[in-house]
């Protein structure tokens, strides 16, 4: 029953938001028992593939996507709209995108973060925490960190938003660090979410999460930048154009 149905889905028989035949008529279709009918559908739900309503019935999952598209070109596209990338990349595919600010605080660097920012693990960092939300829908957890030598005192150490985004302020020559970025690289790491990022981030059972760590360089190698980014598999596609 449940390879019939995640066939039917999967093939857009069954479209996102279309609700699934009762228990008693699937019961009758397959010629089985309701408990049977139950773990299919559980079955089913835990692959990230249906959800359940109390009282309503079985619905296949909305998928809402933002795909993340990574070349230089499209990222100073994005920059030259004056918006930030993911908000500018979020609304050229029709969607609306907004941030918000779970925390800015100065902290002692985790060992992975210093590792990328090539700084002594625990040395003073700057955190800038958010969610980004597209639709109204929870689509990433971003942590922002920057060495706190290079950005205590700016307004990446305020908890306020930057017009043009993050990036676009460190690079205004006549901002207070004017640094010109270069090169990005990303480091993915795929894993089932732990409990915070569930709630946080509306994560049904059964769906990974890909954790993003993308470091920033400036034109002298230096990192500027980390964003470590907690991405629920069911909503985002990656593509990296690299040339060769």
């Amino acid at each position: 029953m449940a390879n019939e149905l995640r066939t039917e889905i999967l093939r857009g028989d069954l479209a996102p938001g279309d609700q699934l035949s009762s228990e008693n008529e699937l019961k009758d279709r397959f010629g089985v028992t309701r408990t049977t009918v139950r773990k299919g559908i559980a079955l089913l739900r835990a692959e990230g593939l249906i959800t359940s309503k109390q009282g309503k019935g079985a619905f296949v999952r909305e998928r809402p996507h933002v795909n993340l598209r990574q070349t230089g070109s499209i990222y100073r596209a994005r920059r030259g709209t004056g918006k930030s990338n993911f908000n500018a990349e979020a609304e050229a595919q029709g969607q609306k995108p907004k941030q918000v600010i779970r925390e800015v605080v100065e902290t002692a660097a985790p060992e992975r973060i210093a590792q990328l920012l090539g700084i002594e693990p625990g040395a003073p960092v700057v955190a800038r925490r958010f969610l980004f939300v597209t639709d109204d829908t929870p689509m990433q957890l971003v942590d922002c960190y920057y060495d706190a030598k290079v950005a205590g005192g700016t307004r990446l150490a305020e908890a306020r938003l930057i017009k043009g985004g993050a990036n676009a302020y460190v690079e205004d020559p006549e901002g207070p660090i004017g640094r010109r970025i270069v090169q990005f690289i990303e480091d993915l790491d795929v894993r089932m979410p732990y409990p915070h990022e569930v709630d946080q981030l509306d994560i049904p059972d059964g769906v990974p999460v890909a954790r993003v760590l993308r470091t920033a360089y400036d034109s002298a190698g230096d990192a500027i930048e980390v964003l470590d980014s907690i991405v629920p598999c069911d909503r985002h596609a990656f593509r990296y154009v690299i040339d060769v």
